[in-house]
């Protein structure tokens, strides 16, 4: 399965920021006052780079960006972003490889925020203002409600309709299995190789870390 086909869409690729002169999304008139709310360059930029993986291993969002978060996430330029997303996924694919057919090329997706949306969780948890509590999180995932991201609900299909393996790589510990797989199979996904998820002895290693070896030992078979 050592082939450039394997390909990996990662959260951070769903969530790509626009920027120009003096353009913020929050803004629909594409004008800044300072006076008005003197945070809101600020709170961009740190989503931004949050986004690009520049800011890491915080335990919570400003309070100060706690609001400018939660208008995003719930904007129409969030669906934007994430649609442009895929449409450039696909423009790559389309350009990159050359589909053998023989059962080894292979697609790695993410679970959480890629093929379904914990939005409704963190919409009761301060949108990222709040410390995750792990303990909490798990218990929302137990009862299977979160919903499909159709963007990449659609990419997923397409996908595994050209013959392509589709291979499930989760941050989720082992013990959610079961209900991973009924939320997936209840809002559409059917059809992947495989799904991995944290065992004991990857509970206590950096996620990056994890998912990076995960995807190697894939590559490697």
């Amino acid at each position: 399965m050592a082939r450039e086909t394997v390909l990996l869409l990662a959260l951070t690729c769903l969530f790509t920021g626009l920027a120009a002169a003096d353009w913020n999304i929050l803004n629909p008139k594409w004008r800044f006052d300072a006076t008005q709310d003197p945070w809101k360059n600020y709170c961009e930029s740190w989503r931004i780079n949050v986004e690009l993986n520049n800011i890491r291993e915080f335990e919570a969002a400003p309070q100060e960006c706690v609001d400018h978060i939660k208008k995003y996430m719930t904007s129409s330029q969030y669906t934007a972003d994430s649609d442009r997303a895929i449409e450039e996924v696909k423009l790559y694919l389309s350009r990159c490889c050359s589909l053998k057919g023989d059962g080894k090329d292979a697609w790695i997706l993410d679970v959480d925020d890629t093929l379904i949306s914990t939005i409704p969780y963190f919409k009761k948890h301060g949108f990222g203002g709040e410390k995750l509590n792990s303990s909490s999180l798990e218990s929302w995932m137990k009862e299977s409600k979160a919903p499909a991201l159709d963007h990449t609900f659609k990419l997923f299909h397409e996908i595994k309709d050209k013959g392509i393996k589709i291979f499930l790589v989760s941050s989720r510990k082992e013990t959610l299995r079961s209900p991973t797989v009924d939320n997936l199979i209840k809002v559409g996904y059917h059809g992947w190789a495989s799904l991995i998820l944290r065992g004991l002895d990857d509970e206590y290693m950096h996620v990056e870390q994890y998912k990076s070896l995960a995807r190697k030992k894939l590559v490697d078979q």
